[in-house]
């Protein structure tokens, strides 16, 4: 019984010491006046001196050019000149990973257009533009999808008539009804299996294409953005798609 007591009179101590230095901490709490970032904030030298060596570093690696383009390349329109190639670099990124990997073949590409944030003007092309174009971690998966349910991919399209770019695909829609639909110039094959080469946003049901849902998804682990680097790098000078893949009439 006196030792229950002790242990209670002990925690009630403790208790009280942990109050009253709290109780004392609180009370030397003093306002301080906010420092807002503004021009007049003075800068600290000694923290550009850390800081400048690898900012040089990578405003050079920034500005280095890695091609060039006689045209716009822009992303306006159903068949746009830089959502084209996108989506044909992203065919072929998924066809050298396929190859490697046991994927023998790779029948089209769909990327988003949202994804795509800005054109690359005519002229030398930057590093920095290619991040600018695509500032996402998206990766570039391949989903394997059964040719009917392949269907519901056309009757996205038809619906949203959305200039979402392809590779291998045509679409054309009249009144928001498939006119036309093929997969690398063949009609569909309601029993066959095909392969779809995408972004990880779009194959987990991005800008609402619920449809790769019920394909497989396999994950190469290629950012699409360094996918796009390395291909612009490997054509110094670009020549811009101009077939119609996406035909929407009213």
């Amino acid at each position: 019984m006196k030792k229950n007591t002790a242990i209670l009179l002990f925690s009630v101590l403790a208790l009280v010491s942990c109050r009253t230095s709290v109780l004392v901490s609180i009370s030397k709490v003093q306002t301080e006046k906010n420092k807002f970032i503004t021009s007049d904030l003075p800068e600290d030298k000694a923290i550009n001196a850390v800081i400048e060596p690898y900012k040089t570093q990578l405003e050079t690696k920034m500005n280095t050019k890695i091609a060039h383009t006689a045209v716009e390349l822009n992303k306006t329109g159903a068949n746009s000149k830089l959502g084209n190639l996108l989506a044909d670099y992203t065919l072929q990124g998924a066809e050298d990973w396929g190859l490697k990997n046991g994927v023998t073949k790779i029948d089209a590409a769909v990327i988003n257009i949202g994804g795509i944030r800005t054109i690359i003007p005519a002229g030398d092309i930057l590093t920095k533009q290619i991040y600018e174009v695509m500032p996402f971690e998206n990766e570039l998966v391949i989903v394997q999808l059964k040719g009917s349910d392949l269907e519901a991919l056309f009757d996205y399209y038809a619906k949203t008539e959305k200039n979402n770019p392809v590779a291998q695909l045509t679409i054309e829609t009249k009144n928001h009804q498939i006119q036309k639909k093929l997969i690398n110039g063949k009609p569909v094959d309601p029993q066959a299996m095909y392969a779809i080469a995408t972004s990880d946003y779009l194959a987990l049901g991005g800008d609402d294409m619920a449809f790769f849902a019920k394909g497989k998804m396999m994950s190469t682990g290629i950012k699409l953005r360094d996918l796009y680097l390395e291909k612009f790098k490997a054509n110094p000078e670009v020549i811009a798609p101009n077939d119609v893949r996406l035909q929407f009439n009213p």
